[in-house]
Order: structure tokens, then C-alpha cells, then sequence
């Protein structure tokens, strides 16, 4: 049996604006953009150990409407809690009216305002996907790390069965340290039945190349040593530094986790186009090092440091600074 829950999210419950397309699909998260379908955005959330299909109206910026949300689940559904879900997903308890009167105090920022109209943080709705993620997405492009994470839920995620169709969760780490780490290893593992061509329910057919070791390596440690409760309790420092002795794991991507896993706002992830912007907008394009570029973000921006990392890349891309400092 299942029940078919809808309510809506009013204007007045959120302060600033809030433009969904362009939060889900700004490329700047870690998490695959949500599935549009029929006007909605649609997505599968593991809440409390149930599954819960998610689908949200696309709504922009400029309007004034409440959004609609329907919930389809096998269980009775705690509206006020999955709400609080919803909400922390798309960075609704952030007042973008406050973080706009400070990008205004910065002739700099100033211009990204028109160009990130209601651009919000898109937090992943598991620290644990998040995670992998973000490993997944070193030095790879946003259509293959998310293609490779819609392949991981479908081989080693959980099947449900909905109105319109089938979803899978998150592999737990347990699944995926029983995942094969390449085809030679899966063709071991079942004994040489099978050709060697024919083993693809591998971490490598799933297109994650070398970031397969350290993905299986990233899920001993969640399984037996990093608590991801504990974690989001801690202090940005602290949870900097243990999310540093994952493998794969380097200061652009330990910032990427804590910004769009943990919701740590001090957070400024530094890639290639962030060190161009920066160098370009406040050191007269001379070229300073990522660790100087991180810090001075962090510096400068202090609790806005992640929200203006977003809005710097959306804008770059939008405006045509990309190309310029291409």
C-alpha cells in the first residue's frame, strides 16, 4: 500500500528568494541533480530508515506562489519532519537577505547577485553519499561522477517500487566494500563462471577509474572508525582534519564535504576556477597558490565563505569571466 501525502512551502516560511531550478542544477554540490518529471523535481530520500519519494514544483526566483510537494512513501509520513528535511536540502533556514546585504558591501560580489537570483546551497541528504561524491568527482566532470553515482545506487542500492517507477538509495558502506573493485577482482570472486567481459557490477564499470580504491577505503573508515554523527558535531577544524586521512581526500574535497554534507558555511572549496576568479577579482590576476587562495577566502568571507564560492562559479560561468580567464 501507498500513501500519497501533499503540502506546500509558502513564500513567507523562507527569508530571501529561492529559485529551485537553479540550486538543483547549478552544478555546484555533491549530490546528482534531482530527476525533473512532469513539473516536479523528483528524488528518493532515506529518512528514518523508510523510503520516501520526494516531488517538488520547480519554482523561480521572482515567484510568489507556494510550491507544491507531494510524498510518496510505504508508511505514514511525519510531514513536520520531512518538511525539516526538505528545508535543509535546499538551504531554506538560510537568510539570503543577510547574505545579500554583504555580497552589496563588496563592489566585487556585488555583481553576482543579478546573475545567482535565489541560489541556494544544495546540501546532499546523506553525509555518507556525500562523501563518495565528492571523491568521485576529483578531476572528473559533473555528467560522469553523477552518471557513476546513479550506477552505484542501481547495483548496489536498495529497489523501490513507486507510482512512477523504480528508485534505489545509497549503497551503505557495507555494500560497497562487498562491491568488486575492478572487473579482474569480480572475475575472481565468482570463480571464474563468467567471462571476464561480462563482469561489470565492478566499481571501475561504474566509470570511477582510479577513485575505486579509494572509495572501498573511504568506506572502512565510515564502517569502522569516522562517525559522521559525531563528525557533524564538531568544530570546522577538527572535522577538516579527520576528513583529511580519507584517501582520495585532499583540502578542495574535505571542503566540498563539510559545505554541501555538514552545511559548514565557513567551508571554501578551492578548484581551478576558483583560484582563477579570486586571483583575477582581488590579486590582479597575479597567480597565488590554492592553500593561500583558501585561506584568504576563508578570511575574507568568514560564514559566507561557501555561499560566496557558489556564487562566484555560477556567475563566472554566466557572465563570460569563464571564458575570459580561460
Amino acid at each position: 500500500m501507498r500513501m500519497i501525502k501533499q503540502f506546500q512551502i509558502y513564500r513567507d516560511e523562507y527569508q530571501g528568494p529561492l529559485n529551485l531550478d537553479l540550486t538543483i542544477n547549478s552544478g555546484q554540490t555533491s549530490q546528482p541533480s534531482w530527476k525533473e518529471n512532469e513539473g516536479y523535481f523528483q528524488e528518493l530520500i532515506m529518512f528514518d530508515n523508510q523510503p520516501y519519494l520526494v516531488n517538488i514544483t520547480s519554482s523561480s526566483s521572482e515567484n510568489e506562489d507556494p510550491m507544491d510537494v507531494k510524498i510518496e512513501s510505504p508508511v505514514n509520513v511525519d510531514i513536520g519532519a520531512l518538511k525539516n528535511k526538505i528545508f535543509d536540502i535546499f538551504g531554506l533556514n538560510d537568510d539570503l537577505n543577510i547574505l545579500y546585504k554583504f555580497l552589496e558591501s563588496d563592489p566585487k560580489l556585488f555583481p553576482t547577485i543579478k546573475f545567482c537570483h535565489g541560489l541556494r546551497l544544495f546540501k546532499a541528504q546523506d553525509p555518507f553519499e556525500c562523501i563518495i561524491s565528492s571523491i568521485s568527482s576529483a578531476n572528473n566532470s559533473i555528467i560522469r561522477w553523477s552518471r557513476s553515482i546513479r550506477q552505484m545506487e542501481k547495483k548496489w542500492g536498495d529497489e523501490y517500487h513507486f507510482l512512477s517507477g523504480k528508485y534505489y538509495s545509497f549503497p551503505s558502506p557495507q555494500r560497497i566494500l562487498m562491491a568488486p573493485e575492478h572487473e579482474i577482482e569480480e572475475f575472481e570472486l565468482c570463480g571464474g563462471e563468467k567471462d571476464l567481459e561480462k563482469c561489470i557490477d565492478n566499481l571501475k564499470a561504474c566509470g570511477l577509474g582510479y577513485r575505486g580504491k579509494y572509495i572501498k577505503q573511504a568506506a572502512q573508515l565510515v564502517q569502522d572508525d569516522i562517525d559522521l554523527n559525531e563528525l557533524e558535531k564538531m568544530d570546522y577544524d577538527e572535522a577538516f582534519q579527520i576528513l583529511l586521512q580519507i584517501p582520495g581526500v585532499g583540502p578542495k574535497v574535505a571542503d566540498c564535504i563539510l559545505l554541501y554534507g555538514f552545511g559548514k558555511g565557513e567551508a571554501f572549496p578551492v578548484d581551478v576556477w576558483i583560484k582563477r576568479i579570486i586571483c583575477h577579482l582581488y590579486f590582479s590576476g597575479k597567480d597565488i597558490p590554492v592553500p593561500k587562495i583558501r585561506l584568504f577566502g576563508m578570511e575574507e568571507f568568514g560564514e559566507y565563505a561557501g555561499y560566496v564560492q557558489l556564487y562566484l562559479f555560477h556567475y563566472a560561468r554566466k557572465s563570460g569571466l569563464m571564458k575570459t580567464l580561460k
